[in-house]
Order: C-alpha cells, then sequence, then structure tokens
C-alpha cells in the first residue's frame, strides 16, 4: 500500500493524486455536495435582502452578521481543533448548519421572514463557522496519508469550493425564478447530509492525542507569538487580510451590479457569479498541475494584480457580455492568491499549531470579508457600487507589489524549513536548525 502509494502518478492522474487516498475522497464527494448547496444558499439569501429592502447597505449589513463571529471566534475554534478530534468537531458544526438552513426555508416557505431574522439566523452560521472552518482546514492533513499530496489536496479542496461555486449560483438562479428562495434554502439544509455521510464513513487508525493541562488562553497566546513573530506567516496573513477587505466585497454588490447596472434579475446574477467561479476553477487546474511547494511566492504576486485589474476594468463594464469575459480572471485571481497562501502555511507551519494557524487563515480569508463588507454597502450607498469596486481594486493591486518587494526577504526565512523537510536540497552551510521546540 505504501509503494503504491509512493509512485508518481502520470498524465491526468497527477491533478487529483489526493484522491487515491479513501478517507479525502470521501471527504471530497460529500463536501463538493454541500458547497453546491451552500453557494445556492449564498446567492439566495442575498437577492432576498434586496428584494425585501433594496438597499445596498443592508446588503453589506446581513453579510457582515454571518462573518464576524469568524474574525472573533476562530482563534478560539483553531485551540478547540488543536485540542479535539476534527472530525468529531466536523460532525457537529455539519449538523448545526443543516438545522439552520433548514430553518431559514422554514420561515420563508411560511412567509415569517423579515430581515431581523435573516441577520439572525447569518451571525448563528456565522458562530457554527467559526469552529467549523479551522478544523476543516486542519484536518486535510488527517486525510492525506502522504505529505508530498497535501498541495494537490489543498489545490483540489479549492477545485471544489470552486467548481460549486459554478454549479450553486446557476441552480439558485433558476430556482429563484422558478419557485422561489425557499427551495433554495432547503435544498443546502439537506445538502449538508451528504458530508456528515461522509465523516461518519471514514476509517482512521486509533491515534493517541496528548493530554494538555495549559489554559486555552494561554495556548492561543503561544499561537499569536508563532504568527505575529515569524515573518513569512505575518506577511502571508497581511496579504490575504488585505484582498479579502478590499477586493472580495465586489461579490456583495454583485446583485446591485445585476440590477441597476446590467438591468437584469437573479439569473443575470447567477450568471455573474458562474463566470467568476468558473476563472477560479481553472485557477484550481493550474494550482493542482504543480508539482511543488516552490515558487508559490510568485504565483501569490501574479494573481493579485490579475485580480485587481480585473476588478478594475469590471467596474467599468456596463453590458453582461463584458463583464462575463472579465470577471473569470477575478476568480482565478482570488482563488490562486489564498489557496497558493494556504499552500505555503500549511508546508511550514509546526504540527502542534496548524490548528490555530488555520484559525488566523480562516479569519483573514473570511473573518476579515464582513467588515469589508459593511463598508463597502456603506460607500456603495453613497458613491456607488461600480465605484466602490474601483477603490477596493487599487488597494488591492498597492497589496501586491508591497508583497512582492518583500518576497525575497521572506523566502530566506522560509528555505531553512524546506530544507529541513526535504522540498529543497540539502546544501552544506546552508541549513539552519528550526527550533520548535518551546511553540505548543
Amino acid at each position: 500500500m505504501k509503494g503504491a502509494m509512493a509512485e508518481a502518478p502520470s498524465g491526468g492522474a497527477r491533478l487529483v493524486r489526493a484522491l487515491r487516498h479513501r478517507n479525502y475522497r470521501l471527504f471530497f464527494g460529500g463536501q463538493t455536495v454541500s458547497l453546491v448547496g451552500s453557494w445556492i444558499t449564498r446567492v439566495a439569501t442575498g437577492w432576498l435582502v434586496y428584494r425585501l429592502t433594496g438597499s445596498e447597505l443592508l446588503l453589506g449589513v446581513v453579510a457582515f452578521a454571518g462573518q464576524i463571529p469568524m474574525l472573533v471566534l476562530a482563534p478560539f475554534g483553531g485551540v478547540l481543533g488543536d485540542r479535539w478530534d476534527r472530525r468529531r468537531i466536523l460532525i457537529v458544526t455539519q449538523m448545526l448548519s443543516a438545522a439552520q438552513s433548514l430553518t431559514l426555508a422554514v420561515l420563508v416557505f411560511t412567509d415569517l421572514i423579515t430581515v431581523p431574522y435573516l441577520i439572525a439566523l447569518q451571525t448563528v452560521q456565522g458562530i457554527i463557522n467559526a469552529f467549523d472552518t479551522p478544523a476543516r482546514q486542519a484536518f486535510v492533513v488527517e486525510m492525506v496519508e502522504e505529505p508530498d499530496d497535501l498541495p494537490n489536496a489543498i489545490a483540489l479542496n479549492s477545485a471544489m469550493f470552486n467548481g460549486s461555486r459554478i454549479i450553486g449560483p446557476t441552480i439558485a438562479g433558476l430556482l429563484i425564478v422558478a419557485v422561489g428562495e425557499a427551495w433554495c434554502f432547503l435544498l443546502d439544509g439537506l445538502s449538508y447530509f451528504a458530508v456528515i455521510a461522509s465523516l461518519v464513513a471514514m476509517r482512521f487508525a486509533p491515534r493517541v492525542r496528548t493530554r494538555t493541562d495549559t489554559h486555552m488562553f494561554e495556548e492561543l497566546r503561544a499561537g499569536v507569538g508563532y504568527i505575529f513573530g515569524f515573518p513569512p506567516v505575518t506577511a502571508l496573513l497581511v496579504q490575504v487580510t488585505l484582498v479579502s477587505i478590499m477586493g472580495m466585497p465586489y461579490t456583495v454588490l454583485m446583485p446591485v451590479i445585476a440590477a441597476k447596472v446590467l438591468h437584469g434579475g437573479p439569473g443575470t446574477l447567477g450568471l455573474l457569479m458562474t463566470a467568476s467561479g468558473a476563472g477560479a476553477l481553472l485557477g484550481t487546474v493550474y494550482l493542482a498541475s504543480r508539482h511543488t511547494v516552490l515558487g508559490l511566492g510568485k504565483v501569490i504576486i501574479a494573481s493579485t494584480v490579475a485580480l485587481s485589474v480585473g476588478l478594475i476594468a469590471f467596474s467599468f463594464s456596463r453590458t453582461i457580455a463584458v463583464s462575463m469575459v472579465i470577471l473569470p480572471l477575478v476568480g482565478a485571481g482570488m482563488m490562486l492568491q489564498s489557496a497558493a497562501a494556504n499552500t505555503i502555511l500549511q508546508t511550514i507551519v509546526d504540527e502542534k499549531l496548524r490548528g490555530r494557524v488555520m484559525a488566523f487563515y480562516s479569519m483573514a480569508v473570511l473573518g476579515t470579508q464582513p467588515l469589508g463588507s459593511l463598508a463597502a454597502g456603506a460607500i456603495a450607498d453613497r458613491i456607488g457600487a461600480q465605484h466602490t469596486i474601483l477603490i477596493g481594486a487599487i488597494a488591492c493591486l498597492f497589496g501586491a507589489l508591497w508583497f512582492a518587494t518583500r518576497r525575497k526577504k521572506l523566502a530566506e526565512h522560509v528555505r531553512p524549513i524546506y530544507i529541513e523537510r526535504g522540498i529543497l536540497p540539502w546544501e552544506e552551510g546552508t541549513m539552519v536548525p528550526v527550533d520548535a521546540g518551546r511553540i505548543r
């Protein structure tokens, strides 16, 4: 078995080599179904808010409510992910997420839904995600037994996310037109049972977890000290945070663009989200085809520039056709910069700190988005959605230039770890010991 896994796959099999691992195959199938449901709900929620209120500001407020818990609670979720069985955490969070979506469906079916109810339910889902996301990110290394397959697994995670991003919005647009938003929320609630089933079906060798008497806040402080004391980790998190705050809010403003600028409906919104998702999916194909983590710093710079240029062009677009051509570039850039940062972090992080580091990564990618969403909604209410997107795009471009000026210096910090872990060959006189003994 081990020998078979060590053989290098060839051709197309190289793009999906992480699927050789049974547990990861189960996760990939179940999570794909669940993510399609999540994207259906995301589009339906935005359209429902805009249909009920017609307010750009409230679009930002609802998005803020669903994402702000990640910013506050994810560090604690990371500590629990390092302490507890990650699979059990995920089973519980998926069950709670199913209950949340089904509750939303009932409220819409019975015409009892209001914006305050939406905000409350979005907040509940945000709390669940604050514990689910760090555990799910860190759980990848447990499902993939061969370390060489970890970058491919992370790329495939992005592929399933963005593949569902193509399918989900398309289904959502059709369902909203045909039967309304409630059916979208019902399908999402049912989709969670696919990933629950996959988690239950997994098989792991018995694993002894080290008991710790350390207080949670001490472990959290140790994680924070590592993150802000190691320049590569700090720089990667700053970079993805900037893009999340300034770049990602374009998705929150998409219903406004679809309705006011492009004069369309939910079908138009679904097409725009699908175009962005298609570009992201193509980006994952490139990332999955890579054989090594080396060179991903350059990928982060190039992809951030690409998404910035794409958003600038999108802010000036007045037609569906032009927008459909531009958005794949934005989607590819968004995916590549965050997934490349994830791959580097998962490669260099100390295993004892994986849950905490991935919690801060989740905060950077998802937890800071509410700040951007709320600000974008407020600014768009005053100067318009297109001007708001343009400002964010310019900020992302400056972020890419900042990271480019620091890349070579950051590489010097990472090089000893790559040598120690066999990613780079041993070179006499260049090996610098990595002392992780004091890190909890």
